[in-house]
């Protein structure tokens, strides 16, 4: 009986510790440096779109800055989703995560916040601009997404192409004509937001009777060249960008509102290897030569920063940002939804 009660205390204090966020630490820019130099590699997960080129570039311009010789592994994320499901389920058995660093969007930080699984930092002693630290300083802003449904020029007339979120529902689309990704987050954004859960469950369930293809990101912009859809329900300006470089003339539905935007997210792992790297990278990405190679790669940029072509495009729209106090509403959500379109049961 004593061994039981011990081993329930033991528990209580194991989930009492997990259910409080630890606290953020600081440390200055030189100090980030010198642990960096001690640590001398960095594991960062980001998306598919950044290539690794760009994940190059960024290393080059981050050692560089600092006088570092870092080795950054560039671990490309096409199922961001399924990265942080991997994450959530090597921390629930105790196994260490293989990244340091994730660059994903505010919504999958979001559910990495609710699960106490960042190693929070006090970027705002660095003189970071407060609006982009989030999750209890587990993780910062530093781009914003443009997010519509998208399709490829030639394939629609000027009468098809969409202008409001609802000529998805047009049953010309019924049958694999249309394509939903993984990323259910995006139209959860839309019940958080302006719509409403009602309204947008709704829609979902709607767009699930037109039966659409069903695949990651990178899955839909492949089949929106090739022609194997016409439409994908939403698609991330990054992916259109990388398209059009290649001469592809993917295009985002331009007149529709509210325009949905997550923002790119960084933030460093609990008992991420090397945090000292992951911690000043992070810095790194909000400065002027992170911000450059970042849109020189994905085409994306800060919305909150006057001059970029992201806040030029904003500009005078409605669209739809993420707070904190909504992480728990669109993480439940991503995954109703994620099951109403058949993802998962």
């Amino acid at each position: 009986m004593r061994q039981r009660r011990f081993f329930l205390a033991s528990v209580l204090v194991l989930c009492l510790s997990l259910a409080s966020a630890p606290p953020a630490y600081s440390a200055s820019v030189g100090e980030l440096v010198e642990a960096a130099k001690k640590e001398g590699a960095l594991e960062l997960l980001a998306p598919s779109s950044l290539t690794p080129m760009g994940a190059q570039s960024l290393a080059e311009a981050f050692n560089q800055k600092y006088g570092l010789r870092i080795h950054v592994n560039y671990h490309p994320s096409s199922n961001m989703v399924g990265d942080v499901s991997k994450v959530v389920g090597f921390a629930a058995t105790g196994v260490p995560p293989e990244w340091d660093l994730m660059l994903v969007t505010d919504s999958h930080h979001g559910t990495l916040w609710l699960r106490k699984l960042h190693t929070p930092y006090d970027y705002k002693s660095l003189g970071m601009d407060p609006r982009a630290i989030h999750y209890d300083s587990g993780a910062i802003s530093f781009a914003h997404q443009i997010v519509l449904p998208a399709y490829k020029k030639g394939t629609l007339s000027a009468q098809d192409v969409p202008k409001r979120w609802e000529d998805l529902l047009d049953p010309k689309w019924k049958g694999g004509k249309m394509g939903m990704s993984t990323a259910t987050h995006h139209l959860a954004r839309l019940a958080a937001g302006p719509w409403g859960e009602k309204k947008t469950t709704e829609f979902v369930k709607a767009l699930a009777a037109r039966e659409p293809f069903l695949g990651t990101l990178a899955q839909l912009s492949t089949r929106l060249q090739l022609g194997e859809i016409l439409i994908a329900i939403t698609l991330i300006d990054q992916f259109i960008y990388t398209a059009q470089t290649k001469g592809v003339p993917l295009t985002l539905a331009d007149g529709i509102e509210p325009v949905v935007s997550p923002a790119w997210h960084a933030g460093v792992l609990r008992n991420a290897p090397h945090p000292g790297t992951g911690h000043l990278f992070t810095f790194f990405l909000t400065t002027a030569e992170g911000q450059k190679v970042w849109e020189k790669f994905t085409g994306g940029a800060s919305a909150f920063v006057p001059g970029t072509k992201t806040y030029e495009y904003m500009k005078g729209k409605q669209v739809v940002y993420m707070t904190q106090d909504q992480a728990k509403m669109i993480d439940r959500l991503t995954t109703e939804y994620g099951k109403i379109f058949g993802f998962t049961k």
